[in-house]
């Protein structure tokens, strides 16, 4: 079995920056990821000073390749943690491509796993998502700003991003595909702010390489567009956390102190896994410098600054 003193699980912007401030910190690192990363779809990322419109896997390219001069951290790609115990000393992950073929031990973990998105179903979206159909407003509404959009959802919360989006054009058009996520009198609300709601399920989505050009519908309306927005369902697989049951929020998130601490000793949390709100790159690469920092103080036995 392979000791370290910290276990990421989790090779995103939260997973990397932990790793490269506890390498700094003379942690020996191990960071466990599965290189399936959430933003795959995306050709571009945004807000991330100094790196804004660089592509996402460009950045983890840069990222692993700084973490590449700190001999005590070692990156393992494609690979999973199968299942995670306590021990005496921390606790004892079972790695492996598919299935658990390595024991390693680690006296902390940091979970950076990030979240797992449901698309609402809708043919042909994937065919658009992330050239011209995204998820995150503040990453990539002002590049659409002012065009005829949709936001296509079934969430109980697609009234609120309706209002979010308005604020970029005053052409939005939200199709809930059949379902009752927007309410009657958010309809109405939403008309008054120049915001109209197609009800109808969703057919089909026309396009070409990527740009889409129109919404279809089973009413037989075709509605033209020039990109949008998608509000999927997230929730974090944390399956392999076996017996441990550290405490969430009623939509799965893991539920942290201020410093990242879970509700078990020695179980930290960064990133979208544990923060609703924004879901940046930047904001996750902070978030994992920050409880980097306390799992830093934690393991000299020095009081956290704030």
């Amino acid at each position: 079995m392979t000791d370290y003193d910290v276990l990421v699980v989790g090779g995103g912007p939260a997973g990397l920056s932990a790793a490269l401030n506890l390498g700094r910190s003379l942690a020996r690192v191990l960071v466990v990821d599965a290189d399936r990363p959430r933003n795959a779809a995306t050709l571009n990322s945004h807000g991330f000073l100094t790196r804004d419109g660089v592509p996402p896997f460009e950045l983890r390219r840069i990222a692993r390749e700084e973490l590449a001069a700190y001999p005590d951290v070692e990156i393992r790609s494609r690979v999973r943690v199968g299942s995670l115990t306590r021990t005496d000393a921390g606790y004892a992950a079972g790695i492996g491509r598919r299935e658990p073929s390595e024991q390693v031990s680690a006296r902390s973990v940091l979970l950076a796993t990030g979240l797992r998105e449901t698309l609402p179903a809708v043919p042909n979206l994937r065919g658009f998502y992330g050239m011209s159909l995204f998820s995150c407003a503040a990453c990539d509404a002002w590049e659409l700003r002012g065009r005829s959009l949709a936001l296509i959802g079934e969430s109980s919360d697609l009234a609120d991003r309706a209002r979010l989006i308005a604020h970029w054009t005053p052409r939005l058009t939200v199709f809930t595909n059949g379902s009752d996520a927007v309410t009657t009198a958010e309809e109405t609300e939403l008309a008054t702010a120049g915001v109209s709601v197609v009800r109808s399920a969703i057919v089909e989505l026309v396009g070409d390489r990527g740009r889409i050009q129109a919404v279809r519908t089973a009413d037989g309306g075709e509605h033209a567009i020039d990109g949008g927005f998608v509000r999927p369902e997230w929730d974090a697989d944390l399956s392999f956390l076996s017996g441990l049951l550290p405490e969430r929020d009623g939509a799965g998130h893991l539920l942290t102190d201020r410093s990242g601490r879970t509700s078990i000793p020695g179980l930290y949390a960064a990133g979208d896994v544990a923060a609703p709100g924004p879901q940046q790159l930047i904001v996750a690469a902070g978030a994992g410098a920050r409880v980097a920092a306390v799992i830093t103080h934690d393991r000299i036995g020095v009081a956290t600054t704030h």
